[in-house]
């Protein structure tokens, strides 16, 4: 709800000349919805706009913005106006949803919104924009058309578009340089962050700041500019902010340096970098015309798509089918965890970081102190970044208790097990804590890949166990598997959904069954980059191929990263579910046989130097050929299409057999999971929205191919087949 704007977005069409009293009661309640009002303050009108929750530009607010600063143009009596935006905020930006319907082909393009824009710079009587909240996209181009702009301190100014795949539509990369200056236009377009009022008054994007009643000190802004003469200043007719060729290239380059860095392979950065320096190179409507040209080639690409449909992902998965949204919740006043290691000290943050107070507990005084270093060592880090000051970091580390035993655990509303991969040590600690923990006090447990069902079987209150699986590191993540079994309770489930926002996580439900969604699929997807290399391709070929892809690491990189020691230990627990006959890996045992578990250990699948850089190994290189030969595995090069199809494929493949199994609720929700604790690239939607955007059928007949050659772990899913054969989507599922 914070982006974007729009240009060609609206099907009203409107009249930016009306006559007096046309589209407005007497009262001043505007005939359209009564999305905008206006009334008389003496000599000045008071525009409002009133489409909750943000006051988007849904069609029927730029209209009636357009008609009724053609009102003001109008009257003679009318000496200026100002505008407003009713409850929380100014203009967040645009319906989202519209953009849909453009690229859908539901919609044609109509009303010029430039053109409303354009109405509202050439009123002959000045008109101020009161900004509180926020003014993103399409609120801060609305408001760059208006003479002058005030805000509230507390405001929020910025074109966050390129987090959709798109770029300001509406002359905003024409008309911040102009206000801002070439620097920084460039940086909050092609990195969409926003910027405060202090800021944007230092730029020049803001023109004062009100302290105290925001509408009253517009007014007042106003009656001192009229007292002046009344100058109306177009920002389009600016010019001396737009620096010279030679300054302006160093800024360009190094922001499209920043970009291809930063937001590797996406176009929007680019295409508002270049937008902008259309501005500085051309008359204000030519810079107009190539924004144009760029906005329609971001939003009908695959990108945007993919972005917009993650935007709305990420809401889509807070709806449970059989978990109303009224379903009452516990209240969780008080935690405590299991485990001060990497995920237990990691989760104390969270709690803590939400002001909530937390015992974490240990069996010994040196894991327990070296957690707590742990701990101390990551809120350092970012009091030094900036992130927040000492006294914040002091604050937080009140809340953490570390202690030996099991004291005041009997007061948590919430416990959390956060030990290691272990089934039959995960259920000695529940049985402890069923007999410790209060009636109604949610006990979870933060297993990666075990069943929740057998674990709640050790307790007497299984509806009051669930699933938290937590993410490396679990204090920066942003994903929550949340794992429902057989019997948790929907007041447990709702709460769970509830205490992932308030931990600022994405909190995704899945059901329960083996690695449950992500590591179920990640399992398949590892298991196809150890085949690879089996079959001829290096590690750098594969990590090299897939990070090229988009993905934040290759897998290989990955497991160095999370320890090859760690899926060792759980395949070794898990080796009585190994299909007889079935092709296994053979690589990362071997290594850690030979004790390279990766980072921690200086090598695993790559040598690492004292900044913990990869090096390409020969020993790995030599070990690799010497059991893929002794197996008998014939080995040749692999293409970079070639390792992208085998690795997301399997995933695919994988989450078609999950989907349809209700493991997990929609194909969105696997992709959230994806994006959000697997490093997938954003810009990509996810592996089953990547699938559909290739087509099912094409990946349905090239996993045909993999298991004709390679076996029977590339049987096809079901679904696949099915959705494949009636041209259909893993969008369009539902499970009946």
């Amino acid at each position: 709800m914070i982006f974007n704007c729009l240009f060609n977005l609206f099907r009203h069409n409107f009249d930016p000349v009306r006559s007096p009293g046309g589209p407005f009661k007497k009262e001043g309640k505007i005939d359209m919805n009564s999305l905008v009002s206006m009334r008389r303050d003496g000599e000045i009108v008071v525009i409002t706009v009133d489409n909750p929750p943000v006051n988007a530009l849904s069609p029927g607010v730029p209209e009636g913005i357009a008609a009724a600063i053609a009102e003001v143009a109008a009257d003679e009596t009318i000496r200026g106006a100002v505008l407003i935006g009713a409850g929380q905020t100014f203009i967040a930006g645009a319906d989202i949803r519209e953009f849909g319907k453009i690229t859908s082909g539901q919609r044609r393009e109509g009303i010029d919104f430039l053109g409303v824009i354009r109405s509202i710079e050439d009123c002959p009587k000045p008109t101020v924009a009161a900004i509180h909240g926020t003014a993103f996209g399409g609120g801060l181009e609305v408001a760059m058309g208006f003479h002058y702009r005030v805000a509230v301190p507390s405001a929020q100014l910025g074109q966050p578009e390129v987090k959709l795949g798109l770029i300001p539509g509406a002359a905003g990369t024409q008309r911040l340089p102009r206000l801002a200056g070439v620097e920084l236009a460039t940086r909050m377009c092609a990195e969409g962050n926003p910027i405060p009022a202090s800021e944007a008054l230092t730029a020049g994007i803001i023109d004062r700041i009100i302290e105290g009643d925001l509408l009253q000190g517009a007014i007042d802004f106003l009656h001192e500019r009229l007292a002046e003469g009344g100058a109306t200043h177009k920002t389009r007719e600016r010019d001396e902010k737009l620096g010279d060729e030679v300054a302006n290239k160093a800024i360009f380059d190094a922001a499209r340096t920043q970009a291809r860095k930063a937001a590797r392979g996406q176009m929007a950065p680019l295409a508002a970098i270049e937008a902008i320096e259309a501005a500085t190179l051309r008359s204000f409507d030519d810079g107009v015309a190539r924004e144009a040209e760029l906005f329609r080639e971001c939003l009908h690409s695959d990108q945007s798509k993919s972005l917009i449909h993650v935007f709305f992902g990420e809401r889509e998965v807070a709806r449970i089918p059989d978990v109303p949204k009224d379903t009452p919740q516990l209240e969780i006043r008080r935690a405590a965890i299991v485990g001060a290691g990497t995920m237990g000290g990691g989760i104390a943050m969270n709690y803590a970081n939400a002001g909530i107070p937390v015992i974490i507990r240990e069996t010994t005084r040196e894991a327990l102190e070296r957690g707590m270093a742990t701990i101390r060592r990551n809120y350092e880090n970012s009091v030094r970044r900036g992130r927040f000051s000492a006294e914040v970091m002091e604050k937080r580390l009140s809340l953490i208790t570390p202690q030996l035993d099991y004291d005041g655990f009997e007061e948590a509303d919430i416990i959390t097990e956060a030990v290691f991969e272990g089934m039959e040590l995960k259920k000695t600690i529940f049985g402890e804590l069923d007999q410790i923990a209060r009636p109604g006090a949610i006990l979870a447990s933060n297993t990666s890949t075990l069943n929740i069902d057998e674990i709640a079987a050790a307790t007497s209150r299984p509806d009051f166990v669930i699933g938290h699986h937590y993410f490396s590191p679990a204090n920066v993540m942003r994903l929550l598997e949340i794992v429902r079994g057989t019997k948790t309770n929907r007041q447990v489930i709702a709460t769970s959904m509830a205490l992932a926002r308030r931990l600022k996580k994405v909190g995704v439900l899945v059901g329960n069954c083996y690695g449950f969604v992500g590591n179920r699929m990640l399992h398949e997807y590892g298991r196809e980059a150890q085949f690879l290399v089996e079959e001829g391709a290096r590690p750098q070929d594969v990590d090299g191929a897939l990070y090229n892809f988009g993905m934040a690491m290759g897998p290989l990189a990955v497991g160095d990263l999370a320890g090859l020691d760690v899926g060792w230990r759980i395949r070794k627990e898990h080796a009585h579910l190994l299909v007889p006959g079935e092709r296994q890996p053979m690589i990362a045992d071997a290594l850690c046989e030979m004790g390279r578990y990766g980072q921690k250990t200086g090598a695993g699948w790559y040598r690492y130097d004292a900044d913990r850089r990869a090096i390409p190994d020969p020993e790995v290189e030599a070990l690799i050929e010497r059991l893929s030969t002794g197996a008998g595995i014939a080995r040749r090069s692999f293409t970079p299409e070639e390792i992208i199809e085998r690795t997301q494929y399997a995933l695919i493949n994988e989450g078609a057999k999950i989907l349809e199994e209700g493991i997990a609720l929609r194909a969105v929700d696997i992709d959230i999971i994806y994006l959000n604790g697997y490093g997938y690239p954003s810009w990509r939607g996810g592996p089953m929205w990547y699938a559909d955007t290739i087509g099912l059928r094409k990946v349905y007949d090239r996993v045909c191919e993999f298991h004709d050659h390679h076996g029977v772990h590339w049987t096809p899913a079901p679904l696949l087949r099915q959705l494949a054969e009636e041209g259909k989507s893993f969008a369009d599922y539902r499970r009946p």
